[in-house]
């Protein structure tokens, strides 16, 4: 594996630790089933690959961004709501786990193919 994928994936690891943390950090009021749906959410861009590869990568890339997490974090400190705070943070945890895992961004050649190489039984 080449060392910059290995700081991506190290990088990773520690954006879903602070996203964790941020979480935790705010108390952390979800039941636990309602945790593991937040946290896995975004993931369900995915289907808008049945529109095509091009727009499948737009949705999921928009949605695995850091800056996707990082604005909700910012509209809950505006807006003062403990509930944005708390998905902002899962949100970023959320693309940080994906980046530890090797599931990077999306290029429009198709799911299988990540701005950190291929993902899957034959890559």
């Amino acid at each position: 594996m080449k060392s910059e994928i290995i700081w991506q994936r190290v990088e990773g690891a520690l954006i879903f630790l602070t996203g964790i943390w941020v979480y935790n950090a705010l108390g952390g009021h979800m039941p636990w089933w309602v945790l593991v749906l937040v946290f896995f959410a975004p993931d369900l861009s995915f289907a808008a690959y049945a529109a095509g590869p091009r727009f499948g990568a737009f949705c999921y890339n928009f949605v695995h961004q850091y800056g996707f997490g990082l604005v909700l974090l910012m509209l809950g400190s505006v807006s003062g709501s403990s509930t944005l705070l708390e998905l902002g943070g899962l949100w970023f945890a959320h693309s940080g786990f994906d980046r530890m895992l090797s599931y990077g961004l999306k290029t429009a050649d198709g799911f299988r193919f990540t701005h950190l190489g291929r993902i899957g039984r034959d890559s």
